[in-house]
């Protein structure tokens, strides 16, 4: 992606101080990346905060968790309230602040580029722009993630903020096919289930409730159209979320296991062991030396 200088940029700054920004200045390798991060922060905007600017040759990614805050672009302005994220491509005329029906704003953000975030974009439906609901519990581990890693630079950490930054756009995307999809369809209703609730205990009999229809139908369904049952496709999303968590995080193994569902951190390391013929500890350690 070619870069060129910011053109015309102007920001009123009506900024609570405990906003803060940081940034990198990523060299050739970095910006040969699929998914690179340049600049991210927290901003709590008050009511007269306001940016606007010609263009960037970045996308802008935000999550606002109080407030609202509006975006126009293209001659069409969206608001995105508490709870909601949205990607927009800042190589574009663009003016964004707080609502001025809610009198403050605060968001997670990260300016992000990079092959595979114009892949992701253009699945998103660039450059219209949309807000999508996602609960905060999708987003600000990630976010949190860009900010520690963002400080230092490594190859690992580059690896570990492009994983976040991807890991964050398939959270959108997934997030939008839900809403799109048919909101009868026991399958789909079931899998949003897991999605949503990965870290609780999680039977069948719940899958089933989830969407309207008998354990014994709902497996039957799953059959025909993912070709695996309900209990598979639970504990193969545990383990894709476990695996997610290995690398990004430094957590302990106890902890990785909770936050997915294992009651146990010896049941988790079974069951990973068991789907992926290597250990927990011995994923982590291969996939980034760390012990």
């Amino acid at each position: 992606m070619a870069r060129s200088n910011e053109q015309r940029y102007h920001i009123t700054g009506d900024i609570d101080p405990r906003s803060f920004w940081l940034a990198t200045t990523p060299g050739s390798v970095q910006l040969e990346m699929p998914f690179v991060c340049t600049e991210a922060g927290t901003l709590y905007g008050r009511e007269h905060f306001v940016t606007g600017r010609a263009s960037k040759d970045s996308y802008l990614l935000v999550y606002t968790f109080g407030g609202a805050g509006y975006f126009t672009q293209a001659n069409r302005t969206v608001t995105v309230n508490h709870g909601q994220a949205l990607l927009m491509d800042c190589r574009m005329p663009q003016i964004y602040g707080t609502s001025p029906t809610r009198g403050h704003w605060y968001h997670l953000w990260a300016h992000i580029e990079g092959v595979g975030v114009e892949a992701m974009a253009h699945r998103l439906g660039l450059p219209k722009l949309t807000p999508i609901t996602l609960s905060e519990t999708r987003m600000r581990p990630h976010f949190e993630l860009l900010f520690d890693k963002i400080k230092t630079e490594s190859v690992e950490n580059e690896e570990r903020m492009g994983i976040a930054v991807h890991t964050m756009l398939s959270e959108l995307i997934m997030a939008t096919a839900r809403a799109t999809d048919a909101s009868d369809d026991p399958v789909r209703l079931a899998c949003a289930y897991v999605a949503d609730h990965l870290a609780e205990p999680i039977t069948v009999d719940d899958l089933a409730r989830a969407a309207s229809v008998s354990a014994s139908y709902l497996t039957r369904l799953f059959r025909q159209s993912l070709g695996t049952s309900p209990h598979d496709y639970l504990l193969r999303q545990r383990i894709s979320k476990a695996k997610q968590l290995l690398i990004e995080t430094d957590e302990p193994i106890g902890s990785v296991a909770r936050q997915v569902g294992f009651s146990t951190e010896s049941n988790f390391s079974y069951r990973f062991a068991k789907m992926c013929d290597i250990t927990p500890r011995a994923y982590r350690k291969l996939r980034y030396g760390t012990a």
